[in-house]
């Protein structure tokens, strides 16, 4: 050992961070294997949520384009009713004779007699 090593230990000695960040020991794994388990936590994370959220929303998106005049719908307020007039931000929704209520495209979700096409709560 060198006085400057003695030197340096003898000063990191008030500062235990300083040698937490030395050189690893001859045994020590390298920093690639240390890295492994967070970026199998990360692919999980992407197979596990992210991918399925972005196919739902991906699948949303076409639902709310491909909506068209006639189509019978039901809205996330739980209003069933046939769609009159097509806008790119909006829908008119006839809910009754003589009673037709402007809303949101993104306030349908889904077709009178089918499953939602995004649960509430999972959006």
């Amino acid at each position: 050992m060198t006085s400057f090593d003695v030197e340096l230990r003898s000063w990191a000695l008030g500062f235990p961070g300083v040698l937490a960040m030395g050189t690893p020991a001859q045994g020590a794994p390298s920093a690639w294997v240390q890295l492994l388990p967070f970026v199998l936590v990360l692919g999980i994370f992407y197979f596990v949520i992210l991918l399925p959220m972005k196919r739902r929303q991906q699948k949303v998106q076409a639902f709310l384009a491909a909506l068209k005049v006639g189509d019978r719908v039901v809205t996330s307020g739980g209003l069933y009713g046939t769609i009159t007039r097509v806008n790119d931000q909006s829908v008119q929704v006839q809910v009754a004779d003589k009673v037709r209520v402007e809303m949101s495209r993104s306030a349908v979700v889904g077709y009178q007699g089918q499953d939602p096409i995004a649960p509430e709560g999972q959006s």
